[in-house]
This record gives structure tokens, sequence and C-alpha cells, in this order.
């Protein structure tokens, strides 16, 4: 599959862009080199390589879950600037 000078010009059309005969050009070569290397990479033989969602092993860093006691409703509003019935009182936003 190879793209044409007429396709780069339809596309620049539908996403209204003005194109150069130069760029027109330089973007006929990128995108066909594009495709090239997309055609060598399909001749590659993959048939013994395990699918994988990243290229190295990912290991999870996170600490496991704890139940702990946490700071208690009273002190978690004793620094709040305003409250109302146990709650954190906020600026309404609209």
């Amino acid at each position: 599959m190879t793209i044409s000078r007429e396709d780069v010009e339809y596309v620049a059309a539908l996403a209204r862009l003005e194109l150069t005969e130069q760029e027109t050009q330089e973007y006929t070569e990128q995108l066909n080199s594009i495709l090239d290397y997309a055609a060598m990479l399909e001749r590659l033989d993959t048939d013994n390589v395990v699918p994988t969602a990243h290229a190295v092993p990912l290991h999870n860093v996170l600490r496991q879950d704890q139940v702990r006691p946490s700071i208690n409703h009273e002190k978690a509003l004793r620094n709040a600037p305003d409250g109302e019935e146990g709650f954190f009182r906020v600026p309404k936003i609209v």
C-alpha cells in the first residue's frame, strides 16, 4: 500500500490545511516511509513471542491495605475555618 499525492491533498483538504507543493511532496514521502516500516514489521516472525501490555515487567509497588485507626471526626474539624453541623462548610460554587 502506498500513499499518493492525491491522498495527501485529500486529507489536507479535509483538515482545512493549505499545503505547499514542497510540503505535499514531503508528507507523501514521509507517510510512505512509515507504511514501508510497518510492512517490514509485519514480516517479522512473532509466533513464539508472548503478547505483553508493557515493554518491561511491572510490579505493584504500593503497600498492602491495612485497617488502622484514623483521625476522629471532631479532631478533623478542629482546624477547619468554618464548620456546620459536623461538616466542613465551603463557599458555594455556581
